[in-house]
């Protein structure tokens, strides 16, 4: 296979819910990717507040200087797209991109995409991934859920998309808050077929009988 052809162009969508870490972790593990070759990224209103009340990083105004922000370098490969550009690539099904990832995703957003409502350009992408039957994750971050909620992840789990909630993992014996929100990035990379050198997975216990 070519070398090209494993190359993977993700698209990223961040909104307003508690868990922004998760997204510039993510955003700094995709530009360090050598398999990764675009990202286009849209952070509504609300995720540019929550961005800026959770780690005090200004995601609004240039576009380049909110690249250097969010992932610590000025990186070609990632487009940043208002969420009001209903014009923009990721708007039409024409574009191809690999997968599509909203981190951290509101309740709000996850209702607006289970009613098949385009708001803004965060739900109309995620509409387009829907309607093109390509991989769409979503990563919610709430507690507890309501049954609007659930009945929400429970239909748009029926059409294939990924429900991936924040909640960390704990058998590889985290130290730091870092390490939980390590391991869940790499999690997600998983899911978004973008390889890593990161131990992740379970190998069965050790112990004998």
């Amino acid at each position: 296979m070519d070398e090209r052809e494993k190359m993977r162009s993700i698209t990223v969508g961040i909104t307003g819910a508690s868990g922004s870490i998760y997204a510039t972790r993510l955003l700094q593990r995709l530009v360090e990717s050598p398999e990764v070759s675009r990202i286009d990224l849209v952070i509504t209103q609300a995720g540019v507040r929550v961005i800026g009340e959770e780690l005090g990083v200004n995601a609004a105004g240039a576009e380049r200087r909110v690249v250097r922000e969010l992932t610590g370098r000025d990186d070609e490969r990632v487009i940043i797209h208002p969420p009001s550009d209903i014009g923009a690539t990721i708007a039409s099904g024409s574009y191809l991109s690999d997968a599509m990832i909203i981190v951290p995703c509101s309740m709000g957003t996850l209702a607006y995409i289970a009613a098949g409502i385009t708001r803004d350009l965060v739900h109309r992408a995620a509409d387009v991934f829907l309607k093109e039957n390509r991989p769409l994750i979503l990563v919610p971050r709430e507690t507890p859920f309501n049954a609007i909620h659930l009945e929400n992840m429970l239909k748009l789990a029926r059409l294939g998309v990924r429900i991936v909630p924040a909640m960390p993992s704990f058998y590889y014996h985290p130290q730091t808050i870092d390490d939980l929100v390590e391991h869940f990035t790499h999690r997600l990379l998983d899911h978004l077929g973008v390889g890593h050198e990161q131990k992740t997975r379970w190998e069965g216990s050790r112990k004998k009988c």
